[in-house]
């Protein structure tokens, strides 16, 4: 992702002539400078260039839709631009954009200020012309407004390029359920179509046999088992047993299927994948330690078949990028019902993912009690305390809902010796009961991303760079309002 950029493209006109229009080129390449020196924003900001006409926005939109490392747009209006020169262009624009309605100048320079000085900096109402004739063609993007050296207004662009970087990277990306979907469960099901069609990403079902051939390449004596087992070693807590007669074989069984399943992932060149413990033919065990590092490495993972999960996880991954905290697959498992105390525990079989552990996991072996294959090696841990979301992406049948819930994770009030699983512990805003009814109300499902380095704000810009519906469970959020939502989402929607 390191060669993705965001174009920086300025608007004016010709009719200011020369002296003028260099002047704003001067000043875009400075504004343009300044932003990517601030080292505030995920990706490179590069000034593009100045749109004078309808033939050169033409051409700059066209030539960001072919460009695969332009991620998306950042435009500003300079000078008034008349928007009927914009509009061939982007009818035809296919890389998002943003509007930075922004100005060059941070304050009025009253003292000098003069007729030269009004034509250049037109910013003000410039912005608003352009605005109208994206609101005239229907075009769903953010809108920035503050000086663009504010720590607010940088923030705001970061949140814009990391949904952006996500969306671009979801196009055309391909994601693997190896095998089909937990048998009679609903809302891991959707249509792969539709998918495609809509959020851009591909859905390719491959049997559990081809993963199979993959993982009996690897020897339980190979070389590259072996120094797998000593990353293990290195890498987590293990008590001194565990390399020892059997859990030693079921370590090398673990080995052998994440050296397999990131083999398979990478020469398929796939984002994500998913399993299920009902079809698990010819593997030992369920993919436990191999499903968790593969998921720290930034692949998207989706228990029982769940895709849409999958492909939600490495989104969350790619916009959280560099940020403290982690993003992992969740499910909301059993809850602690004190009135007034009431938290959820969240966690799932195995697979949670690394990154969001507030301390070195330990690495274990236990039995799974379903699914009848041998005990599978996990990582053991508590998740990290602080603000975090839950989101999942759900197929309604005539559209995509994209559904979040702030919560706020604490650390669990007492230990959990017999539990072997990873889990996290949280607070659901508002509150437990709200958000279940709410959460429930609105169709979600137990599968979801769970992240504490992405904002509900950046999902929205998300959802809107895909045009879903989102449905946002928040503080402020009571049962009667989110009812009242999703009544005005059916109809706004359909």
């Amino acid at each position: 992702m390191s060669k993705k950029k965001i174009w920086f493209v300025c608007g004016s006109q010709h009719l200011y002539g020369p002296q003028v229009l260099e002047q704003v080129e001067t000043d875009c390449r400075t504004m343009a400078q300044e932003i990517q020196a601030s080292g505030e924003l995920l990706l490179d900001l590069e000034y593009h260039t100045t749109a004078k006409s309808h033939g050169e926005v033409l051409e700059l939109c066209q030539a960001a839709n072919v460009d695969p490392n332009c991620v998306g747009l950042v435009l500003w209006m300079h000078t008034f631009s008349p928007a009927k020169m914009w509009i061939a262009g982007l009818k035809q624009l296919q890389k998002t954009m943003l509007h930075l309605h922004t100005q060059f100048n941070r304050e009025i320079p009253w003292g000098e200020i003069d007729m030269n000085f009004m034509n250049l900096n037109q910013s003000a109402h410039g912005g608003r012309e352009f605005g109208f004739i994206a609101s005239r063609l229907g075009i769903e993007r953010p809108v920035v407004v503050g000086h663009y050296l504010e720590a607010r207004v940088l923030n705001e662009l970061d949140e814009w390029c990391r949904a952006a970087l996500a969306w671009s990277d979801w196009q055309g990306g391909a994601f693997a359920p190896l095998g089909d979907n937990m048998r009679e469960v609903a809302v891991t099901e959707g249509n792969k179509v539709n998918a495609e069609i809509q959020l851009g990403y591909r859905v390719h079902g491959f049997g559990v046999g081809e993963l199979v051939k993959v993982i009996d390449a690897h020897s339980p004596d190979g070389v590259e088992v072996k120094e797998l087992l000593e990353v293990y070693r290195s890498s987590y807590q293990c008590d001194p047993n565990l390399f020892e007669g059997h859990n030693l074989a079921a370590l090398q069984q673990a080995a052998r299927i994440e050296l397999g399943l990131r083999d398979f992932l990478e020469e398929g060149g796939f984002k994500g994948f998913t399993n299920t413990f009902e079809d698990l033919c010819g593997m030992a065990q369920l993919p436990g330690i191999a499903s968790q590092r593969l998921m720290a490495d930034g692949y998207g993972f989706g228990a029982e078949g769940d895709w849409k999960t999958s492909a939600l996880v490495r989104a969350l991954k790619v916009m959280g990028q560099g940020k403290a905290g982690g993003t992992s697959f969740m499910e909301d498992y059993t809850y602690h019902l004190i009135p007034g105390q009431e938290r959820v525990l969240g966690a799932h079989m195995l697979e949670v993912c690394p990154s969001i552990a507030v301390s070195k996991p330990k690495l274990d072996i236990a039995v799974l009690t379903i699914g009848g294959k041998e005990p599978p090696a996990r990582l053991i841990f508590d998740g990290r305390p602080g603000p975090a979301l839950n989101a999942i992406m759900l197929d309604l049948g005539d559209r995509f809902r994209l559904l979040v819930n702030t919560v706020e994770a604490e650390a669990p009030p007492a230990e959990m010796p017999n539990q072997p699983v990873a889990r996290a512990y949280w607070r659901p805003e508002p509150d437990l009961p709200t958000s279940a009814a709410c959460w429930i109300l609105a169709g979600g499902a137990h599968h979801t991303a769970y992240s504490q380095q992405v904002s509900a704000s950046q999902l929205r810009t998300f959802a809107n760079m895909a045009g879903v519906e989102m449905a946002l469970i928040e503080e402020s959020t009571t049962v009667d309002s989110f009812r009242n939502e999703l009544r005005w989402n059916q109809i706004a929607w359909k």
